[in-house]
Parts: structure tokens; sequence; C-alpha cells
């Protein structure tokens, strides 16, 4: 079976995280008990379970915090609730096993992007092959598309018996168009959905409108989305937290928004007529009962009409 995703990684453990992160995107619905089948002890013998529940309320110790992933945006979150955590330390005999092992969920791995000195190893996903990832919390879409496709093709093969009875043929060639679309609109809205989701989690620095490593690689998808589908037309928003000067907050948040903008068109050859920035400030707050809450630091990203 041909690949489906594609990880890419700038260190060991990093790409390690990766490799879980793709399973989870390409097996939405999958619990701890599928994660713990699914990559076995056995595969990291020197240091236990490749992958672990834990509270991250329990995760209070230096050695906790060295040894396993606890950050937000590293932390899988399972769809029973459950908070899932991922080993970091892999030797690299370990980690070649895992590689392998990935492959029979058609996940590979890519060797090491070289970073720059002092850089934060990271790691992204590409999809390969026309594939695309299931959407979370939608498992009975399947029998729906299909549901959908027959009445399709009742309502075609109706169309056109009346259009030849009628004598008019266009009709149902337009009417198979707009389906196509309908499809592919769906696809790629789809694939933006879960990169707007892991883009919003990235929140900024106090006082800084510096794109995070983590934003430059979804951004990167984003960009390759925008590159498949020439007519989308995005809108970047900036935000702020209402701690500081209003007047900087505004300024600041205008400067986060156009960093995203900048490197899409820098980086990603994304033509700047199809990106807009704003500056919100602190005027909309995602964590309104906390203003100074480190959540309203961010840049959304939203579809234009």
């Amino acid at each position: 079976m041909p690949s489906k995703v594609r990880v890419y990684g700038k260190a060991q453990n990093r790409t390690a995280l990766g490799i879980m992160h793709a399973y989870h995107v390409m097996y939405p619905h999958a619990t701890l008990e599928d994660f713990l089948k699914a990559f076995p002890k056995e595969l990291n013998p020197d240091c236990g379970w490749p992958v672990i529940f834990r509270n991250r309320k329990e995760l209070t110790t230096e050695n906790d915090l060295d040894f396993w992933f606890a950050k937000p945006d590293e932390v899988i979150k399972l769809q029973d609730g459950t908070n899932m955590s991922v080993v970091k330390m892999w030797t690299k005999s370990s980690f070649e096993s895992l590689v392998a092992h990935a492959k029979q969920y058609d996940i590979e791995v890519a060797e090491f992007e070289k970073g720059q000195r002092g850089e934060k190893g990271g790691f992204r996903l590409e999809y390969l092959n026309g594939y695309v990832p299931p959407v979370p919390g939608k498992k009975s879409n399947k029998w729906l598309w299909i549901c959908l496709a027959v009445l399709a093709i009742i309502a075609i093969l109706l169309i056109l018996l009346l259009a030849k009875g009628c004598q008019k043929p266009a009709e149902p060639q337009i009417v198979e168009v707009e389906k196509v679309v309908v499809v592919h609109d769906t696809l790629y809205i789809q694939q933006i959905e879960e990169i707007e989701k892991n883009f919003n989690a990235a929140e900024f620095v106090k006082g800084k409108a510096d794109l995070s490593e983590s934003a430059k690689f979804v951004l990167h998808d984003l960009a390759k989305i925008m590159q498949k589908n020439p007519e989308l037309r995005l809108r970047l928003e900036g935000h702020t937290s209402a701690e500081g000067d209003a007047a900087f907050n505004q300024k600041l948040s205008e400067a986060r928004a156009q960093a995203a903008v900048d490197f899409l068109i820098e980086h990603e050859g994304i033509d700047v007529s199809r990106l807009e920035a704003v500056g919100k400030g602190s005027s909309e707050l995602k964590n309104t009962e906390d203003p100074m809450a480190s959540e309203n630091r961010r840049t959304e990203f939203i579809v234009l009409e």
C-alpha cells in the first residue's frame, strides 16, 4: 500500500511524537487501548511504554517533565477526553523499530531536516497520494456519503431521461459539474479545519509578534492547501491578551497577523491578493474569564467567501 502520511522531524524524539500524532490524525476515534496495542512496549524496551495516559496535573516533578512530552501542544487529546503523553527517550535502535513499525499504518518518516543552531526540534505532517484525513467526531460520514452518492446517481439518471424527452441535454451536465465542486470543497474545508485547530493552538510569546516553530509548520501545510485551491482566500486576525496598553495591544495584534501573512508570501509563495491581515487587539478574548491568559495571545485565520 502507498504511504498516506509522511512525518518530517528535526530530532529523533520529536519525530517519534510526530508518528503518534500521524496515527491520531488517521484514526481520530482511537482509544488509549488502541494506541497501546498499535505501539506496544516491545518498541521501546529501554524506557517502557511509548505512550501512556497521564493527567497533566500529575506531571509535577522535573523527572516527569523530562521523560514525557507534557506541554499542551504535545499531549494527544483522544475523543473520549483522555490526555495521552508520549515518551521522549528513544535509543537509536528503538527509534528505528518504531519507524519500521509505523509503515504498517501507511506512515513513512523522512530524513531529519536540518535546523538552525539553538532551534527547538519539531515535526510536521504531509499527506501523500491524495490522502484526506477523516474528520473527528463524524463516524457515520462514510454511510452518509454512500447514501448521497446513490441519491445523486438516481437524480442524474432521472434528469437524463427528462432531458432526453425535452431535448435539453445541457441540464444534466450542469448538475454533474456542481456535484463535483461540492465534493471538492468539502475535502479541502475538512483539511483546513484540522490545520486551523493546530494553528490556533500556537500561542505567541508575551509582547512579541514572532512566529513559533509549531506555527510555521502549520502555515507550511496551509500553503499546500492554498496552492491546490487557487480560489481560496484567507483573512488572518491577530489577538492579544488584555494586559497592558490598549493602543500597544492593537499594534501588536496587527503585527502578529502580518507576520503570518508575510511568512505565507515570502516563504511559501502565496500571492498577496489572496491574504488579509487584521489586528483585533484585546477586543475578542478567547478566555473572557481570565483576560490576561496566554491563550488570548493568538492569531486565527478565516476562510473568505
